[in-house]
């Protein structure tokens, strides 16, 4: 009997040694799973892209986060990756789930590395004034200006934005505006760019810093992030 229960106990910690480690990729407001691209991972990893939906109007991250809990398999390992807005989601998640490893990229871990201007739009509410077609047209335009090395993937980064619906645009604004979180594990791996002029690197506290590193850079750079997040999820 008890040697039954032993050839069972082992057999079991094996089945979990092997079983499949799974990626959940999260991108962000602007982009979709193009936006990983360019990021190879070995065949242990399985790869589940996410979408992002519209939100409700009103809606907040963390009930926005909830949505996307049915997704993940959570009896086998996982990890949460997320760019951006993606990452943001992944922070939220980490609360509510239990991931090997959550790692963000061009991301903020809480509304303080969030550049000051979001902070005031929270107070004065003009987002909630401006059309939502504007949203779209003003990415569209800003979008090159504002993050010149996304011209390295010019049509990759103008059709991603092309095909965002206004009204998402406009709602994930606002959850982004509206974010109020104030702690975050620090387990999680946070990859950032010196050069990110969407979330400067000044109010951030990341793990890694990548030198002349965009905002655009999990795809402009996506070989070497890449890397990065291999080596860190098989350290």
């Amino acid at each position: 009997m008890i040697r039954k229960l032993l050839f069972l106990y082992v057999f079991l910690v094996a089945l979990k040694s092997n079983a499949q480690h799974t990626l959940y990729l999260f991108p962000g407001q602007g982009s979709d799973s193009a936006i990983f691209s360019k990021m190879s991972f070995p065949d242990s990893f399985e790869l589940k892209y996410i979408a992002l939906p519209t939100p409700d109007q009103g809606e907040m991250l963390p009930e926005y986060a909830q949505r996307f809990i049915p997704q993940i398999d959570t009896s086998e390992p996982f990890s949460l990756i997320g760019v951006s807005l993606g990452g943001m989601i992944c922070v939220e998640l980490a609360d509510m789930l239990d991931p090997e490893n959550v790692i963000l990229i061009s991301s903020a871990k809480c509304a303080a590395e969030l550049p000051n201007r979001y902070r005031f739009q929270q107070k004065v509410r003009l987002n909630r004034i401006v059309p939502a077609a504007w949203y779209k047209i003003g990415a569209l335009f800003l979008q090159p200006i504002v993050e010149p090395d996304r011209n390295k993937e010019k049509a990759t980064f103008k059709r991603m934005l092309k095909s965002k619906d206004k009204i998402y645009m406009k709602r994930a604004v606002d959850m982004i505006i509206n974010w109020n979180r104030e702690t975050y594990s620090e387990d999680i791996i946070h990859i950032h760019g010196d050069n990110d002029n969407t979330i400067p690197i000044m109010n951030v506290k990341p793990t890694i810093t990548i030198k002349e590193g965009s905002h655009m850079m999990a795809l402009t750079r996506g070989g070497e992030i890449g890397k990065l997040i291999v080596a860190t999820l098989t350290n």
